[in-house]
């Protein structure tokens, strides 16, 4: 338990958190792969056309899915669930942020000409 304590202080914080460019750079890079841990009915409401689809609640069936070779960017609309998922990530071994401002910031970050900045 004592190294999962050491990086729950402030300093470490960064760690535990991407920013939109960055992940960007680190996307079209194949340097890491987005989650989105959305549950069916918020997808519905609206896509997000690249990464995973992986409700949280169905992670613990589906690591198999997840590459172990790359950084993992866990998203929700803003940061709640995916700082969560990110921290239950991180203890079943992966390398693991959670996006900074979720997946309505980074759509608003996309919108307009700006989308073309990500592969699809």
């Amino acid at each position: 338990m004592e190294p999962f304590v050491k990086n729950v202080i402030p300093s470490n914080m960064s760690n535990m958190r991407i920013g939109v460019d960055e992940f960007i750079e680190l996307y079209n890079e194949g340097k890491c792969e987005l989650v989105d841990v959305r549950v069916a009915m918020e997808t519905k409401v609206w896509q997000v056309n690249f990464g995973l689809q992986i409700p949280a609640p169905e992670l613990p069936e589906r690591l198999n899915e997840l590459p172990k070779d790359k950084l993992i960017v866990v998203a929700c609309p803003q940061a709640d669930r995916s700082n969560m998922t990110r921290m239950w990530l991180a203890s079943q071994g992966f390398e693991v942020k959670y996006l900074m401002g979720g997946l309505l910031g980074l759509m608003d970050h996309l919108k307009g000409g700006n989308a073309k900045k990500i592969r699809g």
